[in-house]
């Protein structure tokens, strides 16, 4: 049992009074009790071009009078927000100012410890996603400031609000990111265990075609196809088997559990993958254009006895007669047909995580061992962890007269609710035309 003498907790009591003092005086500064504390480095991008720097730890190297730096905060609530930043002037003072909406807030500071500074009031009229931009006017050190955190108070946040809360498990990375979102198509009972073919047709809606985007059309339990941005000049069409082997290193994989490419197109490139769990990877350097249709197929030849499975993709734009043929995997530990079929849009670049994108599905079937075709009419629409968290809200799926489409990114307001069923309309049973004995 412990002991404690008298002078040991006055000092304790003390210590809790004077922390309590410091919430208490935080409060009254910022004009509301409750408080959120926005991370800097989960939740701001940078002006192209600019030198300020965004990490963890939140912005620096903050020098240039061109720089913007944009915080994006969704709040649930209209009405006034107090504003306030966490942040250290190294040397010298700095003129700084915080825009929200309309409202300009202007402040001087000199502070050489890391301080909050209250900047003021701004109003917010509805809402949704609000964006904070910060510019810097004068100063005389090196630097206007490093700022960590972000500070918002009032009416506004009455009911909550979104945002990358903290950096557990890597998140301002994929909170940066932005959400992903899913289709999760429902497989027709008869074809439950028997789905050996598997079409879908995408189109990129001319303007979202943007840089770091990955439009996945036809995924499955084991791989994924689709189509990607990769640079300014660069776009694939990628199509990967994940090994049973659970590693993020393909040179971990034992051999017997390795995916082997069986044959590949002439102008596709082949090898290995890792990071997100390990396998298979083919990609070939496509310029798939916005605006466009394209036809993707995939193909599942299960083995029970051995157990292995061979999946095969195909593609082609729907306006040209002839397949062309991305890679061929035989997979271990397989000996099933497709399972789990899906499409998904996300970004794979933080710095891109700004920008807003839209993919549209379309026409979607399946074919069964037997030959029978089946249209795809219905998905469950989901999103990643991030929207889950309620981290982002930047998301949306729906329906489109016979297509099904995803959003993401941009802090649009007008979300999606997730685990939402989605129906397209299906005008005919005329299947697409493919003579598979001509497929390469």
């Amino acid at each position: 049992m412990f002991k404690f003498s008298i002078n040991t907790i006055k000092a304790l009591t003390i210590t809790a009074i004077f922390i309590l003092l410091q919430y208490r005086a935080l409060a009254m500064q910022l004009n509301k009790d409750s408080v959120i504390v926005v991370p800097v480095g989960g939740n701001s991008w940078t002006n192209k071009g600019s030198k300020a720097q965004i990490d963890s730890t939140g912005l620096s190297n903050w020098q240039a009078g061109t720089d913007v730096v944009s915080i994006y905060v969704r709040v649930e609530s209209a009405g006034s927000l107090n504003v306030a930043l966490k942040l250290v002037v190294p040397d010298g003072e700095s003129a700084i100012q915080a825009i929200v909406g309309q409202t300009v807030l202007t402040r001087k500071v000199s502070n050489h410890r890391l301080t909050v500074i209250d900047f003021g009031k701004s109003l917010v009229k509805s809402p949704g996603y609000i964006q904070l931009k910060l510019r810097g006017l004068k100063r005389s050190g090196k630097v206007y400031a490093k700022v960590s955190d972000l500070l918002l108070s009032g009416p506004a946040i009455a009911k909550g609000a979104a945002y990358v809360k903290d950096n557990h498990g890597g998140y301002f990375y994929w909170g940066r990111r932005g959400p992903s979102v899913h289709l999760n198509y429902r497989m027709p009972e008869e074809a439950a265990n028997t789905t050996e073919w598997f079409y879908n047709e995408v189109t990129v809606p001319i303007g979202n075609d943007v840089m770091s985007s990955y439009f996945m059309a036809d995924g499955f339990s084991g791989g994924y196809f689709g189509m990607q941005v990769n640079s300014p000049t660069e776009r694939r069409i990628l199509f990967s088997i994940w090994s049973p082997f659970n590693t993020d290193d393909p040179k971990g994989i034992p051999d017997s559990l390795k995916i082997l490419m069986l044959k590949k197109g002439t102008a596709v490139h082949a090898g290995e993958f890792g990071g997100e769990g390990s396998g298979g990877q083919s990609y070939m350097n496509y310029p798939w254009v916005a605006g466009k249709t394209y036809g993707f197929l995939v193909h599942a030849q299960a083995d029970i006895k051995s157990k292995t499975t061979i999946y095969t993709a195909y593609f082609k734009p729907l306006d040209q007669p002839q397949w062309m043929l991305i890679a061929s995997f035989k997979r271990p530990v397989s000996g099933t047909y497709l399972k789990g079929l899906h499409s998904f849009l996300e970004n794979f670049d933080p710095k891109m995580g700004i920008a807003q994108r839209r993919v549209n599905f379309g026409n979607g079937w399946v074919i069964d061992t037997s030959g029978k075709w089946f249209p795809l009419t219905q998905a469950l629409f989901t999103g990643d962890a991030t929207a889950n968290i309620n981290y982002r809200k930047d998301y949306g799926g729906g329906v489109d007269g016979s297509r099904f489409y995803l959003r993401n990114c941009g802090f649009f307001n007008d979300f999606a609710s997730l685990k939402t069923i989605l129906t397209r309309q299906q005008s005919n049973n005329n299947h697409p035309d493919i003579d598979f004995s001509k497929l390469p």
